[in-house]
């Protein structure tokens, strides 16, 4: 059993950061917003990788904290980790990566990620690495094709040059037998100022709501309390 303490975090470059997330990461697709990416090395090999970048729709989510200057928040777009890591690398590698933001991005307050328990995880690793939850919202985002495959309610839309992305617009997609994936979008937000938190305009989530709402999964699957 290897020794988390011995991982490694630096910059890579994007096309690295790119290859790997398209082997490891559950969606097989990079963001293509994200501008800094952040390497997890592990006795000299490339075992992580974690990609920040904007938002989608940035003009969406600074609202959630009250004052948020256009320069002051960013997304963790993309994270995935290989089976070498030790154990407990994960949360660890997190906790680096907002030292060296915090570090080196000064006037960035907050980091914002998702967690796709339709797909992923109920965000497990966020809630050991001092995030606070503060959405639950049943998937809307991720269909199922007629074929099987998943597709992002955006990726639909915007190949078609549908400028609404609400239900409306997916209404033909209905028709030929696409739709939703059964489980839970997560939104969880790390305060690199801390002070912020007091102008956040949404509730912090206890953990708990997660069971409550019937939203622990892994990969779509609905697990036990406690699992």
């Amino acid at each position: 059993m290897g020794d988390a303490k011995k991982i490694v975090l630096r910059p890579i470059d994007s096309k690295i950061a790119n290859q790997f997330i398209e082997r490891v990461h559950y969606s097989g697709k990079v963001a293509n917003n994200s501008n800094l990416h952040i390497g997890v090395f592990y006795g000299g090999t490339l075992h992580g990788a974690m990609q920040f970048g904007s938002p989608l729709d940035k003009r969406k989510v600074l609202p959630l904290v009250n004052g948020t200057q256009w320069h002051q928040m960013m997304e963790l777009n993309r994270m995935a980790f290989d089976e070498h890591l030790p154990r407990n690398s994960e949360s660890r590698a997190i906790a680096i990566a907002m030292r060296i933001i915090k570090k080196h991005a000064p006037q960035l307050k907050w980091v914002l990620s998702f967690s796709d328990a339709t797909l992923c995880g109920d965000g497990t690793i966020y809630r050991a690495s001092g995030f606070v939850l503060t959405g639950i919202r049943k998937n809307t985002s991720i269909w199922i094709t007629p074929s099987g495959g998943t597709v992002s309610r955006v990726t639909l839309t915007k190949q078609n040059h549908i400028k609404d992305t609400g239900a409306a617009s997916m209404k033909k997609y209905s028709q030929m037998g696409y739709k939703p994936l059964d489980g839970f979008q997560l939104r969880y937000i790390y305060f690199l100022d801390p002070s912020q938190k007091d102008n956040l305009t949404v509730p912090i989530l206890p953990f708990s709501a997660i069971d409550e709402m019937g939203a622990r999964m892994y990969k779509g699957v609905k697990l036990a309390d406690g699992q």
